[in-house]
């Protein structure tokens, strides 16, 4: 009888330690309406998750999670370096669909804000850093830093983040200018295209989209860095281009903007017209929706609690969007906590939603007065101990079972390069890589000449590209047999094979794509003949006029051609018949502008700009809390006994007096909206402080008119400086009747 007791206590302690830590978050989904024929799910919920702001899925399709607690728990914005941030995995350990645990893998992190699962670890950003650490039994090791220089300074709103991987192999990001790579274990950083805000996200075809507050969606026309290959070109016409000029928004109800005083921000009922903290662009590419919506690009509005549905035109150099709907979104809330800020396609076909669920959501550095009375009035800024994952599926559709892909062989993860899933292809192409499974070369070269499945040709040209087995003959079989979008991507790869030895084939390769007359084609092919150039003149010259007569006023092929001919630029200018074909016409007025360019040494931006540095308004408040705060207190209003109010203070709205006064200094009375203040003590002036720069007061002018003035208000360094030799009449702090009186001057 004693050892079966004592058998059953074993079993008692054995099913408690196999409980999980958290039960799963009830939370009502009454506030939300989703697009009818799709259902809204929540898979993660608090206690379990904390201000999320990225996610990705691991090998075995399992959630990772980037929490960002420091940011905005409260209206200052307290607690930014505390490292208080992780990056957690969510699991579902009684398989009922719901998180029900959230296991640590890194704790301690300070704002993290992008993660990855690549090379079979993760790659995450905690600024300044880029990191790498591999993976054994959910625990970081093996710690290397990629960047050093990733995120160096600015407000969280607008330091790099992303970590997006494309079809092309590379990691792209938003709010910067690099991306990056691992060849051999060696980490590759190279100069891209800058683009957006926060989020990235990429198409079937490859190309790139993004967007910043108050607009909605900004993409690429063309492929990435196919048009910045001449570092003394800045292409205008075919990056970063505005998709569409509908930036209207259609909230459930009258939430709390930053702006709403100003004319035309809300409507009659006080509900916001367009978007200004628009976020986190995703391209759908899940298989799991209706064909209507394969490749719509869904958008996060997270100050009108919504998300937004937006369709795409391609037309081979360009890339057309609109709203789905006008009056209406995809999904909408009337909690004020819901915050969208990151979306994803997920390995079963879904989207998912990252839901920061918090009060404020735009920087302390950017917040208006009347947001910030609004806010206090809502009590928003309690609103911080909260996050969630949300799951949007399509009603009465089966789930699909997501393979572990770390069990998986090189023929099994060929064969998920057809799935209909963008996501399944994705990570199948990157494991074949990494993992060098190139046994199966075979079945990848038979895929990337079945032109029944373009997109896997596609996903299999790099895969051969990532195992440094293409050749110029295969590359130009694969574009003469497929459709165009295959074989614009057949010409950008060709361009790693230029040789001497290839100049009869690609003369006929590149002849035949020019006599099948497709825009899209002939935006790759222009690209490709302007580096062939170089090697013969004679041959690749006439199908380089050809092109761009037919498309002369087109202004994305012009872009490809002058990116092509960084080495024969000058030539081509100099040279008759292209004088005489193409005088007055956009071509040559833009070569002879890099051409200038070159002569003064003057760069395309991305090849100059090492980091992205701060904004004003973020070193302003920096400089604020730690000169100002203590005595006009961290709110503007003042403390009683050592500094008058500057909520609302006309000499914070009078920029050059504002100047004076914080280069001088300031001694009393001072009245503030009619009230007087008597205060014994004079405000000094930081005049005499060797290491304030003019920048640093112009940075304290930027925030401190925009957090207690109702317009944010820039003042030069150039009048700054001559401001500084404006004197008092004791050479001292000023008096208010002296600041009245050089008002008047």
């Amino acid at each position: 009888m004693r050892t079966i007791h004592i058998g059953f206590l074993i079993t008692f302690c054995l099913l408690i330690s196999c409980q999980t830590s958290f039960k799963e978050t009830q939370v009502s989904l009454e506030p939300y309406t989703i697009e009818e024929g799709f259902n809204l799910k929540v898979l993660a919920a608090e206690p379990l998750l904390k201000a999320p702001v990225a996610i990705d899925f691991d090998a075995k399709g399992r959630i990772w999670v980037a929490q960002m607690p420091g940011y905005m728990n409260d209206l200052q914005g307290s607690g930014e370096e505390d490292p208080n941030g992780s990056i957690v995995i969510l699991e579902d350990l009684d398989e009922d669909g719901i998180a029900d645990h959230s296991k640590i893998f890194m704790d301690s992190l300070v704002m993290p804000r992008a993660l990855a699962h690549v090379y079979g670890g993760l790659l995450y950003a905690e600024p300044p850093y880029l990191w790498f650490v591999d993976i054994e039994d959910d625990k970081p090791v093996n710690k290397v830093m990629v960047d050093s220089i990733y995120a160096v300074e600015g407000n969280p709103e607008h330091q790099p983040n992303g970590l997006e991987l494309n079809i092309d192999n590379w990691i792209y990001n938003a709010k910067s200018n690099f991306r990056y790579r691992r060849i051999d274990g060696e980490w590759k950083k190279e100069p891209t295209t800058f683009r957006g805000q926060w989020g990235i996200t990429h198409d079937n075809f490859g190309r790139l989209y993004y967007n910043d507050n108050s607009r909605i969606l900004l993409g690429d026309y063309v492929l990435p860095n196919s048009v910045i290959e001449n570092k003394y070109f800045t292409p205008n016409e075919s990056v970063d281009k505005l998709l569409t000029n509908d930036q209207r928004v259609y909230p459930a109800f009258a939430g709390s903007v930053n702006r709403g005083y100003a004319k035309g921000v809300l409507n009659a009922d006080s509900i916001l017209v367009n978007a200004t903290a628009a976020c986190s662009p995703l391209v759908y590419r899940g298989g799991k929706f209706t064909e209507s919506y394969e490749e719509n690009v869904f958008v996060c509005i997270p100050e009108g609690n919504l998300i937004k549905r937006v369709l795409l035109n391609f037309t081979g150099d360009s890339t057309i969007a609109q709203q789905a709907w006008q009056k209406k979104e995809f999904i909408t809330s009337t909690d004020e906590g819901f915050r969208p800020v990151s979306l994803k396609n997920g390995p079963d076909g879904n989207m998912y939603v990252v839901d920061m669920h918090r009060g404020m959501i735009g920087h302390h550095a950017y917040m208006s007065p009347y947001l910030r009375d609004n806010a206090k009035a809502k009590e928003l800024d309690t609103i911080v101990n909260f996050g969630r994952i949300l799951k949007v599926s399509r009603e009465n559709i089966e789930e699909n079972v997501t393979p572990d892909f770390n069990s998986l062989n090189g023929s099994e993860l060929v064969k998920l390069l057809l799935n209909d899933n963008g996501w399944v292809r994705d990570r199948a192409q990157h494991y074949l890589i990494f993992k060098k499974f190139n046994a199966v070369i075979d079945e990848v070269k038979e895929l990337a000449l079945n032109t029944k499945k373009p997109l896997s040709q596609i996903h299999a040209l790099y895969v051969l590209e990532g195992w440094n087995a293409l050749s110029f003959d295969f590359l130009a079989d694969v574009g003469n047999k497929s459709e165009p979008q295959v074989a614009s991507h057949a010409l950008v790869l060709s361009k790693d094979f230029i040789s001497v030895n290839s100049i009869d084939q690609a003369n006929n390769f590149f002849t035949e794509v020019l006599n099948r007359n497709d825009v899209g084609l002939d935006v790759y092919l222009a690209n490709a003949l302007g580096h062939w150039i170089a090697l013969n003149k004679e041959k690749f010259k006439p199908l380089l006029i050809k092109v761009l007569k037919r498309r002369e006023q087109n202004t994305t092929v012009t872009d490809a051609v002058l990116s092509s001919i960084a080495k024969t630029d000058s030539i081509l200018l100099n040279d008759g018949n292209i004088r005489q074909n193409f005088e007055n016409t956009p071509f040559i007025e833009k070569l002879e502008k890099t051409l200038a360019n070159k002569k003064e040494d003057r760069m395309n931006a991305i090849y100059t700009r090492e980091v992205i540095l701060e904004d004003t308004r973020t070193s302003g408040s920096k400089m604020f809390f730690q000169i100002c705060a203590s005595c006009h207190g961290a709110d503007g209003k003042g403390i009683d006994g050592l500094a008058p109010p500057l909520m609302g203070s006309e000499h914070v709205k009078n920029t050059e007096r504002l100047a004076l006064i914080i280069l001088h200094g300031l001694e009393g009375p001072v009245h503030v909206n009619g009230k007087r203040y008597d205060i014994n003590l004079a405000m000094p002036g930081l005049i005499r402080n060797e290491t304030i720069s003019d920048q640093d007061i112009a940075n304290i002018i930027s925030y401190v008119t925009n957090a207690f003035s109702d317009r944010s208000k820039r003042l030069s360094e150039v009048r700054i400086g001559e401001l500084r030799n404006v004197k008092s009449g004791t050479g001292m702090e000023f008096t208010e009747p002296e600041l009245q009186a050089l008002d008047e001057k």
